[in-house]
């Protein structure tokens, strides 16, 4: 974590066998190990929030762009129903509506024997 080596290690011993004195060197390497301890399990903590907030964002941007997309299918669907509905209502409108029908968008229909109204079609009652 500092990068210290055995060599500095050994140092810093030296001088607090010196500074503490014999009988109260072990209680402060103790206390210094419990310290260190409390220190690393911090800081792993403080690792592990940071990782699950990173994560959250990537959940909430994946979210996001899963959200838009979609809507981007939504409209694609609803835009080529519309399309398939208009097409479908135009097949099954009898010519003589589809002529009346350009001739109120301003077309004038030009009759003519092929167009011309025959005899309405005969309906068969289904059978019981």
């Amino acid at each position: 974590m500092f990068d210290i080596g055995f060599t500095e290690l050994m140092l810093i011993a030296l001088v607090g066998l010196i500074v503490i004195g014999p009988e109260r060197m072990p209680k402060v390497a103790r206390t210094v190990g419990h310290l260190l301890g409390r220190l690393q399990r911090y800081v792993g903590d403080v690792k592990a929030d940071i990782k699950r907030e990173m994560q959250l964002d990537e959940l909430k941007k994946l979210q996001a762009d899963i959200a838009a997309q979609a809507h981007d299918m939504e409209s694609r669907v609803n835009e080529q129903m519309k399309e398939t509905e208009t097409s479908l209502h135009q097949s099954i409108m009898p010519p003589s509506e589809t002529t009346a029908g350009e001739a109120a968008a301003g077309e004038t229909p030009a009759i003519s024997a092929e167009n011309a109204p025959s005899e309405p079609p005969t309906r068969t009652p289904p059978a019981v």
